[in-house]
């Protein structure tokens, strides 16, 4: 008796315990409602499958330190389920380790369920196998699709539920999303677009989550779910109804990379201003897409064509670092606005013109609180304004944050935040110094031309690729024969593909390739050829690059070589339409079906010559791994195509023979005026992708085995190792920037507003700053890494920033004539440095 009492106080006690920490999200028109009290929240998007779980605590935490409350993550319905009814959530796929990571950092998670996420991602998120589900349609009002959407959708909610990670049961789930970005493409589904969006938003909150559902871009959102924003801009984004708050999923930190594409990136100051306006028109909760892109690993990327890279130009790279000064701006953003949210929260903005593309909103609560938000919207001229019987200098293209209405805190176009400068230092396969990342010694194997698996497939005509592979691998192998009488065998191949790519044999040997590119999938190739007399056989290599994962129906588009295949150039002129012929088709390669990618077949060759700039070869070597703890990536220059495992684990598709176009990029971009994709490039003339994450947690200091699939030949001797560490500490700051952000609070104690200042700081624990490059108060020039003096430059300068800096982790440094002098009165001045950590 005694026992099933004190199991009884325990149990009440942890259930009273359950009910403390529990949660109560709602949302009124002003914002997230969590336990009674409005929030202002700042979100970023992290994937979960495109970094490691060794990863995940150090993401998480640079993502507190930047200033974020909320992690957002799609949830990957094939990634999860890759066979009908078969599910997988071990090793990255662990989306509830994850959500535990996010929640022990005492940060909420927003859960994206879907289940279709773009997000270039393969298929779009969905798992191949509904494509053969009879009479499906996916995404419209489809009983055989809905059943299966409700069950995965079921299926993740009950995960959540059974590990008690909604805001409900003390989780720290606050939002969950249906569907995505459908509201771009309903319209093409016609009549039946509404009832399913209907369908979806009851299916959703009729499984109990105890948190409010989100719909993005989609206007027609049916209470109570809440209809968000995604976009570079959301400002002028209104909800369809008064009742539910301003809210934006997805703010693009950059744009996704594309093999054949150059590099696109976003300036700080842009993005800055973008979420400032948002906030100072009614905005309450913000995400970045992306916070951390990552990579696509194994053959997930979507497209097609989307490059292995994902790294967004987000606030935190690819490889886990903080990307400064993004991060450390967006940082000190994010502390101006916590300095509003009690205004904020408390009531709608009021708005005023102060002149053309000048605005100010102010939000004034009947306790006393005031905030204000000041703008200039105007692209080309910077502007002095009048607030508050106050005057006020406004940049163009930038906003001005006033947590009492009446001093600034932080302006979006002055950047306050350091620049870490990383490069990657290249050890090559003779680099002896280093530590031999790539070592010499290679064997190979010979992938067969055409048709040498047993389990080939006899079909009259042509068939579509993926109905055919179901995806299990890139490659399909469509093969004929045709005779030739006489010596007459002189010939044009004209074949037509949906793409993405391929590559002809005759009689064993390359006639020649074609590929599509992201503009356009589709392939033509037309390529004179020679048959000899008697049989030939004719070997296509059909190939895709991701599968395409936005659009109506983009699961209908279809890939491989639809047709025709026609032999030109006969002596009568008639043309020979092969494509009802009876082809072989052999789904993937014979290395696939080997398993050669964890390098343990006794088939490799080692004895001979290696074969370089051959087409259809693998390659595997062995390597140590570069000493220490920094991130790694391969270098692929000298390759041409194909995929590459470390120890069995796919480091994703390499390609980089693909080279960007020569013109269209620009080291500096104007951050003034609207951002599109295209707006700021860099890298024209080169790879798209020459570097490649390889994660530490997959290498082991010595004995690693790398595995290439060579698809069009390349030499892999030439590949090498790239470790990325850190290069120069900068930072440049102006007479007219506001004093750091995180000195607000001392201001309001003390009333005594101090300058600007200059802040350094080393990333690392352990460092410490060991030298000064370069010191100038005056007008200096150029960026990290290649300041000058201007006209005038301050003889104090270098000894004053030495002293105040040499040995110490970090320092700050005020600008002011009295410390540095004059060196040219009536200009305005800064003060530029460049440092080292050691």
């Amino acid at each position: 008796m005694r026992m099933i009492v004190a199991v009884s106080v325990v149990l009440v006690v942890l259930s009273f315990a359950l009910s403390v920490l529990s949660a109560n999200v709602t949302y009124d028109h002003r914002a997230v409602v969590i336990d009674g009290k409005r929030r202002v929240l700042i979100s970023g998007s992290i994937h979960y499958p495109r970094s490691t779980p060794e990863m995940w605590p150090d993401l998480i935490q640079k993502s507190k330190d930047g200033g974020l409350d909320v992690i957002e993550t799609y949830v990957f319905w094939n990634l999860h389920e890759p066979v009908q009814n078969q599910y997988d959530f071990e090793g990255r796929k662990d989306l509830v380790k994850f959500v535990k990571l996010v929640g022990e950092a005492g940060m909420y998670v927003h859960l994206r369920i879907g289940p279709y996420v773009c997000a270039e991602w393969n298929y779009g998120g969905f798992p191949i196998w509904l494509h053969f589900i009879p009479g499906i349609e996916l995404r419209t009002d489809n009983e055989p699709f809905k059943k299966e959407m409700q069950k995965f959708t079921a299926k993740i909610v009950d995960m959540m539920k059974q590990e008690k990670l909604y805001a409900s049961q003390g989780g720290p789930i606050i939002l969950s999303q249906i569907e995505n970005e459908y509201g771009n493409v309903d319209s093409a589904y016609g009549a039946a677009a509404k009832p399913y969006i209907k369908w979806a938003a009851s299916m959703a909150t009729s499984l109990d989550t105890g948190v409010p559902w989100v719909m993005c871009q989609q206007s027609d959102a049916p209470d109570p779910v809440i209809n968000t924003c995604n976009g570079f801009y959301c400002d002028q984004f209104t909800p369809n109804s008064d009742k539910k708050p301003k809210m934006w999923t997805e703010n693009w930190s950059g744009w996704f990379l594309s093999f054949g594409g150059a590099v696109p990136f976003r300036p700080v100051e842009d993005l800055a201003f973008s979420v400032a306006r948002f906030f100072q028109r009614g905005g309450t909760f913000q995400n970045y897409y992306m916070y951390h892109g990552g990579t696509n690993f194994d053959r997930s990327s979507g497209g097609p064509f989307i490059a292995t890279s994902y790294d967004y130009d987000a606030p935190i790279d690819e490889y886990g670092i903080v990307r400064q000064r993004k991060w450390g701006h967006l940082k000190d953003l994010h502390k101006a606005i916590k300095l509003c949210e009690e205004a904020l929260i408390a009531t709608d903005p009021t708005s005023t013109s102060l002149g053309p593309n000048l605005e100010a909103h102010v939000y004034k609560t009947g306790s006393g609180a005031c905030a204000a938000f000041l703008s200039n919207v105007g692209t080309t001229s910077d502007a002095t304004v009048n607030f508050n019987g106050n005057s006020y200098q406004l940049p163009a293209w930038s906003v001005s944050i006033l947590p009492d209405c009446k001093n600034v805190v932080l302006n979006t176009a002055k950047v306050n935040s350091q620049v870490v400068t990383a490069n990657f230092r290249i050890q090559s396969v003779d680099d002896s110094v280093a530590v031999q990342a790539v070592q010499s010694t290679w064997s190979w194997i010979n992938e067969p031309v055409g048709i040498s698996n047993s389990n080939a497939i006899v079909k009259p005509g042509l068939l579509e690729q993926i109905s055919t592979t179901a995806d299990h691998s890139d490659y399909l192998w469509y093969s004929t024969s045709i005779g030739v009488q006489g010596n007459d065998g002189s010939r044009v191949l004209h074949v037509n593909s949906l793409g993405h790519g391929l590559h002809a044999f005759i009689n064993g040997k390359l006639a020649g390739s074609a590929f599509g590119n992201s503009g356009n999938a589709k392939v033509t190739l037309e390529k004179p050829i020679t048959l000899l007399p008697g049989k030939n056989t004719i070997d296509l290599l059909s190939l895709t690059v991701g599968l395409q994962n936005y659009g109506a129906f983009y699961d209908k588009t279809g890939a491989g070589i639809t047709g025709p295949v026609k032999l030109k150039g006969t002596k009568n002129g008639t043309d020979i339409d092969l494509s009802s012929n009876s082809w072989t088709y052999q789904i993937g390669l014979k290395g696939e079906d080997l398993g050669l990618s964890d390098g343990s077949s006794s088939q490799w060759v080692s004895n001979s010559a290696l074969p370089k700039n051959q087409p259809l070869t693998w390659y595997k070597t062995t390597f140590d791994a570069p000493a220490g703890s920094d991130p790694t990536a391969l270098d692929m220059t000298g390759l041409g195509k194909g995929e590459a495992w470390v120890n069995g684990q796919s480091i994703g598709r390499y390609w980089p023979t693909n080279i960007a176009p020569q013109s269209g990029c620009s080291d500096s971009c104007n951050f003034r005026g609207p951002y599109s994709s295209s707006k700021c490039l860099k890298n024209c003339g080169k790879p798209s992708q020459k570097l490649y994450h390889v994660p530490r947690s997959w290498t082991k200091p010595s004995g690693n085995t790398l595995v290439l699939f060579e698809e069009i030949g390349g030499d892999p001797t030439l590949i090498s190792f790239g470790t990325r560490e850190q290069g120069s500490l900068c930072s440049h700051v102006s007479e007219s920037h506001p004093p750091p952000v995180d000195m607000w609070d001392s201001y309001v104690k003390t009333g005594i507003k101090s300058g600007p200042v200059l802040q350094l700081e080393c990333p690392l624990p352990d460092q410490t700053i060991s030298s000064i490059n370069f010191a100038s108060f005056g007008t200096p020039r150029g960026a990290c890494g290649t300041y000058s003096h201007g006209r005038c430059s301050s003889p104090r300068a270098l000894a004053i920033v030495q002293k105040a800096c040499i040995g110490s982790k970090s320092c700050r440094i005020g600008l002011s004539a009295e410390k540095f002098g004059d060196p040219c009165k009536g200009v305005a001045k800064s003060l530029a440095v460049e440092a080292t950590c050691a």
